[in-house]
């Protein structure tokens, strides 16, 4: 599962062949969130406010971005 950002001490993470619906992973500490990328959405897990606030930010910006290493990650053989 290879990091994509960081951001401060959180770590952003996509699974190689990971379940649907497309979803990254935020690691902060003993916290960990998953984030559906089209919505932004909570999917499970949960992390402190102010570092959900910068996660949600953050992948604002780079939505697309994550959408396209999603598909990358997801379709790799």
């Amino acid at each position: 599962m290879p990091t994509v950002h960081t951001i401060g001490s959180i770590k952003i993470k996509l699974y190689y062949k990971d379940h649907l619906p497309p979803h990254f992973h935020a690691q902060y500490n003993e916290f960990e969130i998953l984030i559906e990328i089209r919505s932004l959405e909570k999917y499970a897990g949960d992390l402190p406010k102010k570092q959900l606030k910068a996660v949600l930010e953050w992948a604002a910006e780079n939505q697309e971005a994550l959408m396209e290493r999603w598909d990358k990650y997801f379709n790799e053989n």
